[in-house]
């Protein structure tokens, strides 16, 4: 259904405080940056992540092992629909996960996956966190190999900066100010 101009508005400072907590989420899984992923989420959240299914607090305690593993995660979302009715919103966001995951012998293979993070928002003192997630995959591909770090990218070997958990990486150093 079309919105009128007047009505999305209004909504404005909503709607981006809603796209932010999504983008600090993508941040806080890629760095693998526990207490940015835990202020995305109500203390009494709930989530369906893929096989895992529990509080905001148990989902940290099954991911960081995971993401740690893989070291290199990038996530980034696409279409995000926001349904806002007063202090709750329903958010369809359309992410990508590209994952480099260790075997049992050390060797990487890597996996990318697509799908939609269903989300119940609540704004609780005006602050709007994820209250409720479910996890759709739409689709997946896996590759038995991943890149030759030691080549690098483009054969540039170890002239480029390569991105790391928090708080080696980078960004943690070079955006200080950035308010997360």
């Amino acid at each position: 259904m079309a919105r009128k101009v007047a009505d999305i508005a209004g909504e404005l400072a909503d709607r981006e405080a809603i796209r932010d907590t999504l983008m600090r989420y993508c941040r806080g899984t890629d760095r693998c940056d526990e207490e940015l992923i835990r202020s995305t989420y109500w203390p009494d959240a709930h989530d369906d992540h893929l096989e895992f299914s529990g509080s905001r607090d148990e989902f940290i305690a099954y991911a960081s092992p995971n993401l740690q593993a893989m070291r290199y995660n990038m996530h980034t979302l696409g279409n995000v629909l926001i349904s806002l009715h007063g202090e709750q919103a329903e958010v369809e966001s359309y992410y990508q996960g590209y994952h480099s995951v260790p075997d049992a012998e050390g060797n990487r293979r890597d996996v990318f996956a697509a799908g939609r993070y269903l989300d119940l928002f609540e704004k609780r003192e005006d602050e709007w966190r994820i209250l409720k997630r479910f996890v759709m995959v739409d689709w997946f591909r896996e590759c038995n190999d991943s890149g030759d770090w030691e080549a690098g990218p483009f054969g540039m070997g170890d002239k480029v900066t390569r991105g790391d958990l928090a708080p080696a990486d980078d960004s943690y150093q070079r955006l200080r100010r950035l308010d997360l």
